[in-house]
Order: structure tokens, then C-alpha cells, then sequence
């Protein structure tokens, strides 16, 4: 596993050992990547259960302003921080060691915005519907953010709410998809000018 692009390109990252994880495999990363690399310029990066924190890392290498990751579990934790240590992007970086609603509560209590949050929860554990839900509730996100989800292949889609994110594309893998989401209605958080 190493960075694909950017700044940091080819440094080899290290990912915590066992199965509780699951790394992005580089090509599937690289494909993520080229579908918003207009959107990472400049942006705040969100990266929620973030394991390894190698989709965070590629985004700072690609010219993200900062990435802000949270993730509990203590032999993560360690990666990320080692991680970011070898691509030397630790001033442009924030590590939450918490669990993630906590971390998603601390950083709306700091009215922190972000342009892109990225999502890899445990599949079919229903985490997607109560993080999505708990996004919806803060204000962490403004008209046009963009969040992408990470599901099992065959994961339902019925709890997204079509009024509030509009379902951008849908890319499929063999055991997985990618999920984007383009925030269109802000329902009582920070309007689109409160974050420029």
C-alpha cells in the first residue's frame, strides 16, 4: 500500500495487521481519486473510521488544506500517526483517537466545516444510516459538500434522504461501492457563504 499521487507519491504506508481493517486496495483508492480530484484542491477532508488513514493521507498529498481523521482503535491509531510521520503531512493533519460519533460531536461543538467526508464503516452493521444521520444534525457540512460512502456491494440505499443528498454516482466493485453524495439542502446548518 503506498500513496498514489501528489506531494507524498510512492511513499509505502503501513497498515494495522489482522482483519478488523480493511485496506483500500491502491487501484480502487486511485479510481476513488479520479473521480473527485477537482474537488480536493484546497478542501477540508473528513476521514471517518479511518483504519491505515491512507485515504486521508492521498488526499493531503493531492493538495487537500487538511484532513481530519478519527478512528478508535489503538493499533490504527498507531499507523495513522506513523503514516503521516513517513509522508512528513503531520502539520496538515488532525488525528481524533475516539470513537466516531463522539469525534463527529467534538468537531461540530468547534463549528468545524468540511468540503469532503469520506466513510468506511464496518459493513453490514448499519453504520451508515446513523453516521449519515448524525452529519445531517451538525454543522459539518454546507450546501455542496460531498460525502462518500463505503458499503458492501449489495448494501441498501433506502435510508439515504433524496431531499437533502443527491446521489451523484454509484461506483461498483466486486465486493464493494463507493457512494457519492452531494449535500443540496443544509436544513438549519451553515448556509454555502458561512464557509468561504
Amino acid at each position: 500500500m503506498r500513496v498514489i499521487a501528489g506531494e507524498a507519491r510512492r511513499v509505502p504506508l503501513v497498515c494495522p495487521p489482522g482483519k478488523d481493517t480493511r485496506p483500500t486496495t491502491d487501484r480502487i483508492k486511485e479510481t476513488l481519486f479520479n473521480m473527485i480530484q477537482e474537488d480536493i484542491p484546497g478542501s477540508e477532508f473528513l476521514d471517518l473510521f479511518s483504519g491505515s488513514g491512507a485515504i486521508g493521507i492521498e488526499a493531503i498529498s493531492r493538495g487537500a488544506k487538511r484532513a481530519t481523521f478519527i478512528e478508535m482503535a489503538q493499533e490504527p491509531v498507531a499507523c495513522i500517526k506513523s503514516n503521516l510521520e513517513k509522508t512528513k503531512l503531520v502539520s496538515r493533519s488532525r488525528l481524533l483517537p475516539m470513537e466516531v460519533t463522539y469525534g463527529i460531536r467534538k468537531l461540530d461543538s468547534e463549528r468545524i466545516v468540511f468540503d469532503i467526508v469520506f466513510m468506511d464503516p464496518p459493513y453490514n452493521k448499519d453504520w451508515e444510516p446513523k453516521i449519515l444521520g448524525l452529519l445531517s444534525k451538525t454543522s459539518l457540512l454546507h450546501k455542496d459538500s460531498l460525502v462518500i460512502m463505503e458499503t458492501s456491494a449489495g448494501a441498501s440505499m433506502d435510508f439515504i434522504d433524496e431531499n437533502q443528498f443527491h446521489i451523484e454516482k454509484i461506483k461498483d466493485y466486486k465486493s464493494n461501492r463507493h457512494i457519492f453524495l452531494r449535500v443540496k439542502e443544509v436544513r438549519g446548518l451553515c448556509s454555502d457563504t458561512d464557509t468561504k
